[in-house]
C-alpha cells in the first residue's frame, strides 16, 4: 500500500463523528495521531483545545522567509447511519480507499501531511507552511474560528483548505442562512376540523411560496444563481388532534455580495406576509458567508500554474457548498479550497477517494509551496 493510503487508514480507523453540541468522542483521538504523525518525523506540532476534549492540531515546517502558507481541512466527519461500507476499516478495493471521511475531508489532509513531510525533508520552502487539521467543521465552524484567533498576529499569505473538488482550483462557494419557519393555527379535536385552524395546512401555503418563489439575486459567474428549499418538517401531536403548529427549517444559499443576515431579514418579511399574523421567522441557527477570492492572488495562481505544467485542469471553479475557507477569507486570508476526492462521494453510504489522487495532491501542493515567490535567500 502507498503512504497514503496507509496514513489514511490510519485516520479513517480512528473515528472522529462531529457529535453537533452534543455528547461524543469527537476528535480528539485522530488529533493526537496527526500530532505524534508529525513528531515522528521531526515536525514541530501541537494540539490545542478549542472547546472541552475538542481540539485543532497545527504543525509547522519552517521557511525561508517568516510568512506563512496555510494548508487547512477539518478532523470530524458526518456520521456513519445507513453505510453500506465499514465506515472505519479503511478497506481499499481497485485502487480506492473506502470510509467515513476518505475524502471529507481526512483524504485531503493526508495529502498536506504528505507534503509537510516532503517539504520538511528538503531545503526550506521559500514561505514557512502551517498544516492545521481543525474540529468541528461540519457543524458550527468554532475550530476554523480557534485558528484565526491563533493566527491573529501572524502574516499568512494565503492558504489551500482541503475539501474534494476533484484536484481543481476553488476560488468561490456559496454562503448560507438557516432558520426555521413557524405556522400558528388552532389545535383541536379531528372529528371536528371546521373547529380549528390546521397549521400543517397552513404551512403548506408557506412551502408553495417558497417553492415557487426563487431568489431575487442575479447568478453568480462561478456559481450560478441563489437557492431557497426546505429541508426539515415539523407537526403534529397525535393521530385525533388538529395541529395548533407546524414548524419547517428552511435553507438559503447566499452568492459573494450577499450579506446573510440581510438575506434572513427579507426573507422574515416576504415570508411573514404569506399569512400575516400566522406565521413566525425565528433568528438564523446557522449563518455563513460566501466566497470569492481572486484567482490572481498569490496561492490560488501559484496552484494554477502548477495544475496546468502537469496538464490538469486549472480554470478556477465555483462550489455549492460551504467551507471553512469563507471564514479564512473574511479574517484576510486569500482561501482556495482543493483536493482530491469528489463532493458526491462526501457523505455517501460508500465515501470512498482514489489514492493515486491523494498522492497526485500532495505532489501538487508541494510544488505550488515551492513555487511560490518572495522568500527571502
Amino acid at each position: 500500500m502507498s503512504n497514503s493510503g496507509e496514513l489514511l487508514r490510519d485516520m479513517i480507523g480512528i473515528p472522529s463523528i462531529n457529535p453537533r453540541g452534543g455528547s461524543g468522542a469527537g476528535e480528539a483521538a485522530v488529533a493526537a495521531y496527526v500530532r505524534d504523525w508529525f513528531g515522528g518525523r521531526g515536525i514541530k506540532a501541537e494540539v490545542r483545545e478549542v472547546s472541552p476534549g475538542r481540539p485543532n492540531v497545527v504543525a509547522t515546517v519552517p521557511g525561508r522567509d517568516p510568512r506563512f502558507v496555510l494548508l487547512e481541512s477539518h478532523l470530524d466527519t458526518v456520521e456513519t447511519d445507513g453505510m453500506t461500507v465499514d465506515p472505519f476499516a479503511g478497506t481499499v478495493r481497485d485502487g480506492r480507499l473506502y470510509g467515513r471521511g476518505a475524502c471529507d475531508a481526512k483524504g485531503p489532509l493526508a495529502a498536506f501531511m504528505l507534503a509537510a513531510a516532503e517539504l520538511a525533508a528538503g531545503p526550506p520552502p521559500p514561505f514557512g507552511v502551517v498544516v492545521a487539521g481543525v474540529m468541528d467543521e461540519e457543524h458550527a465552524y468554532q475550530g476554523v474560528l480557534g485558528l484565526i484567533s491563533d493566527l491573529a498576529d501572524a502574516d499568512v499569505v494565503g492558504a489551500i483548505v482541503g475539501e474534494p473538488t476533484g484536484l481543481v482550483p476553488a476560488t468561490a462557494h456559496k454562503g448560507c442562512v438557516r432558520y426555521t419557519v413557524r405556522t400558528l393555527g388552532r389545535a383541536g379535536h379531528s372529528s371536528r376540523p371546521d373547529e380549528a385552524v390546521n397549521a400543517v395546512t397552513l404551512m403548506s401555503r408557506v412551502i408553495d411560496h417558497i417553492a415557487g418563489t426563487p431568489p431575487d439575486a442575479g447568478p453568480h459567474p462561478l456559481l450560478g444563481p441563489a437557492t431557497r428549499c426546505v429541508t426539515r418538517i415539523r407537526g403534529g401531536e397525535g393521530p385525533n388532534t388538529v395541529p395548533g403548529r407546524c414548524e419547517i427549517d428552511v435553507d438559503r444559499r447566499t452568492l459573494p455580495g450577499e450579506d446573510p443576515l440581510e438575506v434572513w431579514r427579507r426573507d422574515r418579511a416576504e415570508l411573514t406576509a404569506v399569512l400575516p399574523g400566522q406565521v413566525e421567522v425565528d433568528d438564523p441557527f446557522t449563518v455563513d458567508y460566501a466566497l470569492d477570492t481572486p484567482a490572481t492572488s498569490p496561492v490560488p495562481a501559484a496552484l494554477r500554474a502548477v495544475l496546468e505544467a502537469a496538464g490538469r485542469p486549472s480554470s478556477v471553479q465555483g462550489m455549492p457548498f460551504g467551507t471553512d475557507a469563507s471564514k479564512l477569507a473574511r479574517a484576510g486570508i486569500p482561501s482556495v479550497v482543493f483536493g482530491p476526492g469528489s463532493i458526491a462521494d462526501a457523505h455517501s453510504a460508500a465515501e470512498s477517494v482514489a489514492l493515486a489522487d491523494v498522492d497526485a495532491a500532495a505532489r501538487l501542493v508541494v510544488d505550488t509551496v515551492r513555487s511560490l515567490a518572495g522568500g527571502t535567500a
